[in-house]
């Protein structure tokens, strides 16, 4: 036995438990990571930032014949009041981008300085415009190979959308049954990207199983989508109408493609080389241009190459970048800075030791894989959201107005094809007096919003990098109506962002008038206290 367990089984007979009792305890200290339970490691303390001020856990949970997937995921306890809150699944598009961006890049609680970096380890600040200052938050490595998550054997490494969909459900209800004390919490599953089209099959597997009333029943509210990736590879055929409103290419040619290709460039019949051949020109004149937002600039890429028209399959990275201490950056300028911080602090062994990485399971982490064996099963989740809309989950689609890759209009023109009644039409929404985007709230539930200025979605939410307060408040709006529905006395609030109006009782109201000209994230977290 090993001083450690001797120590805890000896600290237990002094308190004097049974002796079947210990045994039962020596049992289970006997058990190895090998067993594959469900295991959840406080982080105190982060190289690069010091003692934290949040709760952050990490872990991992076995999915899968004989649990041979093991999904690592970072638990992020919300700063308000985590008893009441929403708890919302974060699952980070690519296929294969880990949630560790979401986490250090994005609308986590932790953001890479802005510094000149000389090789040294990466140091973080505390994101000010946090979901966690209103929300708990599960950032999942999901698929299998993603991030942290590893196979135990090279067989679970393949998997596909409705093995990741029954693979994250089994996931959240083995955490649940770990966190019994979030079983009660409004939850929503959120993504971004390519998890446009994971989430709503990760919805509709948790659906499934609440209507067959597996345990635990998850309180499932909505899902939360960025420039959703819905119907693959059709909807990049927007791409070219997007870039002409843009001025990024001419009405001649604008013409020319329309005349030849009738709307189709993405499969394009292999006799129609005068469509081939208008589809290279406007590919060339994009070359050069941001495709993740058109007006920032090119930087030095350590992501993905470009989805490839035969449909949304990534690669390998076209080089990537080893930072070593000799290596000196100038200060960040982009979010592919940001990128490259990440590689260099994840691989950090101190920052791994920190996050409790299982050692030996992976060798170098890589921000988003291109080799997952992964299988695209699933092209067109629209009947998804049909289905999901009908049973009366929340959801709210937001897309970034300068974003290419999955350009705003080919979501509106799929939220369109469901045919929903407008509840209320086009508006702008305000933040801090100016126009933030804009919104439309369909009934079914379903909020589709524009954010101006930037977005990604390619591997992240960009719209945050530049601009989070806008994101945030998008955000904090569209959860905060939970709680005002069950008052006895009932005002319309003054909906700052454009966003239907909620409604609350006198005292709320008087405090959101009150608070209107605060900060908004006093604002946020006094309304999430009613």
């Amino acid at each position: 036995m090993e001083v450690g367990k001797l120590v805890l089984v000896l600290s237990y007979l002094q308190y004097g438990y049974p002796l079947f009792f210990l045994y039962v305890i020596f049992l289970s200290v006997e058990r190895t990571p090998q067993s594959h339970e469900v295991s959840t490691s406080s982080v105190k303390y982060l190289p690069g930032f010091g003692f934290l001020p949040f709760q952050l856990d990490t872990g991992y949970i076995g999915v899968g014949e004989g649990e041979q997937v093991q999904l690592f995921y970072y638990f992020v306890k919300s700063e308000s009041d985590p008893e009441t809150d929403p708890l919302i699944l974060w699952i980070t598009g690519g296929p294969g981008c880990s949630s560790l961006e979401g986490l250090t890049m994005e609308f986590g609680p932790l953001h890479f300085d802005d510094m000149e970096y000389n090789g040294d380890l990466p140091t973080l600040s505390l994101n000010n415009h946090s979901w966690t200052k209103v929300a708990s938050i599960i950032f999942l490595d999901l698929p299998v190979k993603t991030g942290f998550s590893y196979a135990t054997t090279e067989k679970a490494n393949n998997t596909d959308n409705l093995q990741t969909g029954e693979h994250a459900y089994q996931f959240l209800r083995k955490w649940l049954a770990n966190h019994s004390k979030f079983l009660q919490s409004p939850i929503y599953i959120g993504g971004d990207s390519y998890s446009g089209t994971t989430v709503p099959i990760v919805v509709q597997t948790i659906s499934n199983g609440n209507d067959a009333k597996t345990n635990p029943m998850i309180n499932l509210k909505g899902y939360i989508l960025g420039n959703p990736l819905t119907i693959n590879p059709d909807e990049l055929n927007y791409r070219i109408p997007f870039a002409h409103g843009m001025g990024l290419l001419s009405d001649e040619l604008y013409k020319v493609l329309l005349s030849n290709c009738r709307g189709e460039y993405q499969n394009i019949a292999p006799e129609n080389s005068a469509c081939s051949n208008s589809v290279q020109t406007f590919n060339k004149l994009c070359e050069g241009v941001n495709q993740e937002h058109i007006l920032e600039p090119i930087c030095d890429r350590v992501s993905l190459k470009r989805f490839r028209s035969v449909g949304w399959r990534t690669s390998h990275y076209a080089k990537l970048h080893n930072l070593k201490n000799s290596m000196v950056l100038p200060g960040v300028k982009c979010l592919e800075d940001w990128r490259k911080l990440s590689i260099h602090w994840a691989n950090d062994d101190s920052v791994r030791e920190a996050l409790h990485v299982r050692k030996g399971t992976i060798q170098h982490w890589t921000r988003c894989r291109g080799d997952l064996s992964f299988t695209y099963n699933v092209k067109n989740v629209v009947p998804y959201h049909t289905n999901l809309s009908a049973k009366g989950y929340r959801s709210l689609i937001y897309s970034g107005d300068h974003d290419l890759t999955i350009p705003f209009i080919s979501t509106e023109a799929w939220i369109r094809s469901l045919n929903y009644s407008v509840i209320d039409d086009w508006r702008k929404w305000i933040v801090n007096g100016q126009v933030a985007g804009y919104t439309k709230t369909y009934s079914n539930n379903l909020t589709f919003a524009t954010v101006k200025v930037s977005y990604s979605t390619l591997l992240s939410l960009l719209i945050i990098f530049f601009n989070p307060l806008l994101v945030f408040q998008l955000f904090f709006e569209f959860l905060s109506c939970i709680r005002w529905i069950k008052c006895e006395k009932l005002y319309c609030m003054p909906s700052f962002s454009g966003i239907r109006p909620c409604c609350s009782s006198l005292e709320t109201f008087r405090m959101f008038n009150h608070a209107y000209k605060m900060d908004l994230l006093q604002t946020t977290l006094g309304f999430l206290k009613v």
